[in-house]
């Protein structure tokens, strides 16, 4: 197994693909063991953005019946 910094990156900032450490952590996503696997970090973003907001959507309503329950 490598090294994070030999694994690929997606840059925030700017859209680019990187391999290791080029961009301040701040601006990074990954990492990703290939290059193609971290150009498709913004779709798998934000289906785990959606998944945890549906998970706390269900958390949030833990415990209500009836008319308390939040509308779905």
């Amino acid at each position: 197994m490598t090294g994070d910094s030999e694994k690929y990156w997606y840059n925030l900032t700017t859209g680019e693909v990187e391999r290791g450490f080029a961009s301040p952590a701040i601006d990074r996503a990954g990492p990703f063991e290939t290059a193609e696997e971290a150009a498709k970090a913004p779709d798998l973003l934000r289906e785990r953005s959606r998944a945890w907001s549906e998970e706390e959507s269900r958390e949030d309503g833990w415990g209500l019946t009836g008319d308390d329950a939040p509308a779905q």
